[in-house]
């Protein structure tokens, strides 16, 4: 099957993807505020850069896309059909990236908690969620 896009418009789509600041991400930042939570964003002195970092909790949220970061289980984790090789190697490694980034940062005592973007659906859900992890007591560090 012939890819629906030529090459130039493919650049064009796959430039304007965001890593940070994005729908998902903005909206568990403006849960966590509406909560009375105070937090950092993408702080380079930490594994990968963490959306989402709240240092009196000594805790880290990571928002991930189900699709970029392969959400086990998920729908909308499915690979293209087409390039499977390329894409194959490009979610493979993220998924790479993600594990070495999380154990980088539980070794440095941090807490992380993944928001993935499908359970945005259920706001509720995701408050409780949220909370819970965030009432835990913070490690020393």
């Amino acid at each position: 099957m012939a890819d629906v896009f030529d090459p130039a418009q493919r650049s064009r789509i796959m430039a304007r993807v965001r890593d940070r600041d994005t729908t998902p991400e903005k909206a568990v930042r403006s849960l966590l505020h509406r909560l009375g939570y105070r937090f950092r964003l993408h702080r380079k002195d930490l594994p990968g850069k963490p959306d989402i970092v709240l240092p009196k909790h000594r805790a880290v949220i990571l928002v991930h896309g189900c699709f970029w970061h392969q959400h086990p289980g998920c729908k909308a984790a499915k690979r293209p059909a087409s390039n499977t090789e390329y894409w194959g190697r490009k979610l493979d490694r993220n998924v790479v990236r993600d594990e070495h980034n999380l154990a980088q940062l539980a070794y440095l005592g941090w807490r992380v908690l993944v928001v993935w973007e499908c359970e945005l659906r259920d706001a509720d859900r995701l408050q409780a969620r949220l909370t819970r992890f965030l009432e835990q007591p913070a490690a020393a560090p």
